[in-house]
This record gives structure tokens, C-alpha cells and sequence, in this order.
């Protein structure tokens, strides 16, 4: 059986192929035969990565994990999902920090907070939202989708994410230790580091 913390990296190695689909729809690698029909499926995508973000931290409790899914495919309210997640897990939202090699003998870096170019969990909220709403279908007498205003905004909420899970420290339920996650660089999969409490 899979460790907790192997399923939450499998998590992330979707997440980084959902990247990379992104990407290739932002730069013009590929594209959905229109603008419109391209941008929607780039925040499609960019709206599941989301999802993914939000219940990676609830995997080493299939159970519950179960339970908050099937809650919020009904509900649909970004804002209650992260209350709810929050909730079970206080440290379910990945802490993002910048490595530097260490002047300290015996260690090989210092870790420091990241501090605003993220994917903060209120950002998270709006652009959630903001995906879902290009999802459906123009009402013929209501406003129309602005297309401009996400094509101005897909590059900061893909590079938010990026730097969130770039290198980042997460608290499993029901688990100990913490654990440094690194994306790791072009086709490399993430990886991960576990840190026991000290005297233990």
C-alpha cells in the first residue's frame, strides 16, 4: 500500500503535467482552434490544479478525504471547502519557502518564508471562482465574457501556483513528521524530504 506521503506526491505529478498542458495552451504550443475555447480550457485545467492543491493534505485519511470530496462536488463554494479543510487539517495549506545553500557546516540549505508571490489561500478563493465562471455558457441577454481580462491574468495565476509548490512544507492528517516537497526541475518528478520531531 502506498504511503500517505507518496500519494500526496502523485498528486503532484499531476499537478505538474496539469502545468505543463497550461503552459502549452498560454505559449502557443497548443491551442483549442479558438481564443475563446483555448482560454476556457487553460482555466479548466488551472481550476483543477486548484482542487488538487485543496485535498492533497486530506489523502492519508481516505475516509475523510471521501466524505470533504463528495461535500464540495455538490457545493461548489470554494471559501467553505478551505474552512472545512482547515478544520480537519489546521496545516493542510502548503507553507512555500525559498532554499539558499547554507554557510552552517553539516547543512546543506537555510529555508525562508516566501513572501507575496504566491498563491495565497485568498487569492486561491478568487481565482477559483473566477475559472468556474468561464465554465458555462454566455446567458444571450445577460453580460459577456470578458476573454481579455483572463488572458491579462492566466501567466500570474499559473506563476502564483508555481511558486506556491515550487518547494514547499506540508503537515499530514494524522502524521508527525513534516515534509519538504520539491517539484524538481523539467521532466523531473517531485520529490520529498521527511522531518521527524526532534527526539524522536
Amino acid at each position: 500500500m502506498d504511503k500517505a506521503q507518496d500519494k500526496y506526491r502523485a498528486v503532484l505529478i499531476e499537478i505538474k503535467q496539469r502545468t505543463a498542458v497550461v503552459d502549452a495552451f498560454m505559449f502557443g504550443t497548443v491551442h483549442a482552434l479558438y481564443v475563446p475555447t483555448t482560454i476556457e480550457s487553460t482555466c479548466l485545467q488551472i481550476r483543477k490544479i486548484l482542487e488538487l492543491i485543496a485535498f492533497s493534505s486530506l489523502i492519508a485519511n481516505k475516509d475523510i478525504y471521501a466524505n470533504q470530496y463528495k461535500k464540495f462536488a455538490e457545493h461548489w463554494n470554494a471559501k467553505l471547502m478551505l474552512q472545512d479543510m482547515e478544520r480537519i487539517n489546521p496545516e493542510f495549506y502548503p507553507h512555500p519557502i525559498i532554499q539558499k545553500p547554507s554557510s552552517i557546516p553539516g547543512m546543506k540549505s537555510d529555508w525562508s518564508d516566501r513572501k507575496d508571490d504566491f498563491l495565497t489561500k485568498d487569492r486561491f478563493i478568487k481565482i477559483y471562482e473566477k475559472c468556474g465562471g468561464i465554465l458555462h455558457a454566455d446567458n444571450p441577454y445577460g453580460s459577456k465574457t470578458d476573454y481579455n481580462y483572463y488572458r491579462g491574468h492566466l501567466k500570474e495565476w499559473r506563476n502564483s501556483i508555481v511558486n506556491l509548490l515550487n518547494a514547499h512544507t506540508i503537515k499530514l492528517v494524522k502524521d508527525k513528521n513534516l515534509y519538504l516537497f520539491q517539484m524538481e526541475a523539467a521532466n523531473a518528478n517531485p520529490s520529498y524530504t521527511a522531518f521527524a520531531p526532534v527526539g524522536e
